[in-house]
């Protein structure tokens, strides 16, 4: 019998853990319009503005296995509440930020809603693979990260256009409206119950306390594999959403705002990868699909990095389409089997979106050299991710 999605018990908890990845994905694709917007704004280079992902990603970085204690302790319902509230205060303080008008004051405001990411992030993605039969465990994060790829898709549109309009707009007033939003969707999640999953593998207890199965998940070999794929998607994923305005308004393509808008059409093609990447993998091992969209990924890359004009331009943005599924593919596998480590292992994963730094390498390359050989970045971790889901085929899982 082939195995549903998720099961009837679960329905309510996936649905509602769902809708997080929306504010995410949102949250996320508002910092690559930021970058060009604060360079044309307040006069910085594309290295200063890099701090934009820099102080973000930090916060993954300091708070990840912090949130996967708290997530062990008090359990997932209380890590999304938690997270949501640091999120929602950070989006407020964009007010204040923006009456100060200076670039420090919005980076502690993104440090904050980095910080709540890491609690959402950390809680929701364990709990999707959890939420139903182990192999479908993959298709099921990959269709909720596709609800990623729609946040983010909103979010390059209209607070591109928002922001990059011939009046300009004060960045702030989207951050208002999504810490409000964010903050009523708190409300909401304190109110609801979310079922915890039990694994009867003689952890769970020692898991609340944390350190021996931090210790233990390093023992598991497809997890540090895992763990290294994860961070090289991060490192290219991240750094050429972030760098996608500057490289294609630099190349005199196209103004800002329209390079908002193709950013955005970029960003459907990467939603609609994930559902039809998620669709695709009830079909085919997930290992496999995660190979060939790694080497998709590359072939794009080095057709940017040969700069062939237009053409470098739709192949970046077909880059997408291949990129979608790597995130969720790459995270389900590296936490498969793990049982009560699950939330151990979550956090250490969790870690790698400080990958987003990367951008601030390719700010300096590209501020020293020119806007194409930054590539070389994503490129290589394009490839490690190839390599990831090629030796996985050959384990024969």
């Amino acid at each position: 019998m082939k195995a549903k999605l998720t099961t009837k018990e679960y329905v309510v908890p996936f649905i509602l853990i769902t809708t997080l990845f929306f504010l995410w994905g949102f949250s996320r694709a508002i910092l690559d319009v930021l970058n060009k917007h604060f360079q044309n704004e307040l006069h910085i280079s594309i290295t200063q503005s890099s701090l934009i992902q820099v102080t973000t990603y930090l916060g993954y970085f300091l708070l990840a296995i912090p949130a996967g204690l708290f997530i062990n302790r008090f359990g997932y319902r209380r890590g999304v509440v938690f997270g949501l509230l640091l999120f929602g205060l950070g989006a407020l303080l964009f007010i204040p930020g923006a009456e100060a008008g200076t670039f420090y004051a919005f980076l502690g405001a993104l440090f904050i809603i980095g910080c709540g990411l890491t609690f959402l992030e950390t809680a929701a993605n364990p709990y999707v693979t959890e939420l139903g039969d182990r192999e479908t465990a993959t298709s099921r994060l990959n269709f909720s990260q596709s609800f990623n790829g729609l946040g983010s898709l909103f979010a390059t549109f209209a607070v591109g256009q928002f922001l990059f309009s011939d009046s300009g707009g004060n960045v702030a007033v989207p951050y208002a409206i999504l810490g409000v939003l964010v903050l009523t969707i708190a409300a909401i999640f304190a109110k609801v119950r979310l079922p915890e999953i039990q694994h009867n593998d003689g952890l769970a207890e020692k898991a609340k306390y944390g350190r021996e199965p931090l210790l233990k998940i390093w023992k598991h070999k497809y997890f540090v594999y895992g763990l290294i794929a994860l961070l090289a998607y991060e490192v290219a994923e991240i750094s050429i959403n972030s760098y996608f305005i500057n490289f294609t308004t630099g190349q005199g393509w196209m103004t800002d705002r329209t390079a908002s808008v193709v950013l955005t059409a970029a960003l459907a093609f990467f939603m609609v990868g994930r559902f039809l990447g998620s669709w695709i993998m009830t079909k085919i091992p997930a290992e496999r699909m995660l190979f060939i969209c790694g080497c998709g990924t590359v072939v794009c890359t080095m057709l940017v990095l040969l700069n062939l004009g237009r053409f470098s331009l739709y192949a970046l943005v077909a880059n997408y389409m291949f990129e979608a599924i790597m995130f969720p593919t790459i995270f389900s596998l590296a936490v498969r089997g793990l049982g009560s480590l699950t939330k151990s292992a979550s956090s250490v994963l969790m870690m790698t979106p400080v990958g987003g730094c990367g951008f601030l390498l390719m700010g300096v390359v590209a501020d020293a050299t020119n806007l194409v050989v930054p590539f070389i970045i994503p490129l290589v971790g394009y490839i490690i991710v190839a390599l990831y889901g090629f030796g996985l085929m050959n384990k024969g899982e």
